[in-house]
């Protein structure tokens, strides 16, 4: 059934900002959910099929609201708002804009970007030990830094130590050049990244030089006891079992612990098991341990990134059913190879 729907709209900056540029933003609306949606003197309206006008209705709301908010949208914004109304969620992710992390050193917030990102946070902020699983670019790791240089801020924690486990050193970490900080840095690179955009390099110098920031590799935790510390463990899927409750087991008072990997990037050697794969079944349900599990809609990076994790699940899934196919063929096989044997007997 064909249906319409008017939005009122009395300011010409929301109007514009909502269009977007040469109207890409309603076009990507109308693509999204097979509507048409027209400018009109008082607002817009929006015709199509009853259920996605009103689906469309609810973007258009979601993002006015931001407008409202923040002065403006942009594609994510707009592609963000249709993923969720396509899940059934109708929530707004405006509410994320009022949960500021903290600021970077150039004064921009650092704010969750996904109610998935807010649920993590929220994790976060309530448990000691969290972990955070999810494909490339959900900002398991950035969300853990921010918060945890706002815990060091607010003196909550007396250091901050990151660290990951250097799988791709193995046993040539001793032929690489320089001494043992040179030879380890190309591993944690992404962690020093990330606190020089947030604490400005100076600051971040200044801390790591007084021993109040501490990047290692995971190895390096053996033996410590880690007490008034935010502990970020980046990387996860990379540590074997021993490792990762070698690292469970160093937190002390007053600390607060953040796991985060992609159990779908695994780079140990063939026959190592993963210690993040199998920490998950070992303390899921254990109270005080949350596991926060992040899709391809927490994905905050090139729209580009989500399509490839989508092709890379598809090939996967197709992987595991001829192999499933295969193993059934084969014991078919070896039961009609029996059967004959039995017959010539």
């Amino acid at each position: 059934m064909q249906d319409q729907l008017a939005i009122g709209i009395s300011e010409p900056k929301v109007l514009k900002e909502l269009f977007g540029h040469l109207d890409e933003h309603t076009k990507m609306i109308e693509e999204a959910f097979s509507v048409t949606i027209r400018q009109e003197d008082d607002g817009l309206t929006v015709k199509g099929e009853e259920g996605q006008v009103k689906q469309a209705g609810i973007v258009l709301e979601n993002l006015i609201e931001a407008i409202h908010k923040q002065k403006r949208v942009d594609k994510k914004d707009v592609a963000y708002s249709i993923d969720l109304v396509q899940a059934g969620i109708e929530d707004s992710f405006t509410s994320l804009l009022d949960d500021v992390i903290v600021y970077t050193e150039m004064g921009r917030p650092i704010r969750p970007k996904t109610l998935g990102q807010k649920r993590y946070l929220d994790a976060i902020r309530s448990h000691d030990v969290v972990f955070g699983i999810g494909p490339a670019g959900t900002g398991k790791t950035y969300i853990a830094m921010a918060n945890a240089v706002k815990a060091f801020k607010e003196k909550e924690v007396n250091r901050i130590i990151l660290t990951r486990p250097a799988v791709e050193a193995g046993e040539s970490l001793g032929f690489l050049p320089g001494d043992l900080q040179m030879k380890v840095d190309p591993y944690l690179r992404p962690l020093y990244d990330a606190l020089f955009e947030i604490l400005g390099q100076d600051a971040f110098q200044k801390y790591l030089e007084k021993g109040l920031i501490e990047v290692a590799p995971l190895a390096y935790m053996r033996g410590r006891t880690l007490d008034n510390a935010y502990v970020i463990l980046d990387e996860a899927q990379n540590s074997t079992n021993e490792q990762m409750k070698m690292f469970l087991t160093r937190l002390g008072y007053g600390s607060k612990a953040i796991i985060t990997g992609d159990v779908t990037q695994i780079d140990l050697p063939r026959g190592k098991q993963s210690g993040l794969k199998t920490v998950l079944k070992i303390l899921d349900g254990v109270k005080g341990i949350e596991i926060i599990r992040l899709g391809r809609n927490d994905i905050v990076r090139h729209p580009l990134v989500q399509r490839i994790i989508d092709a890379y699940d598809r090939f996967d899934r197709e992987k595991e059913k001829q192999a499933e196919e295969s193993e059934s063929k084969d014991g078919k096989d070896n039961k009609d190879q029996k059967g004959k044997g039995h017959d010539r007997t």
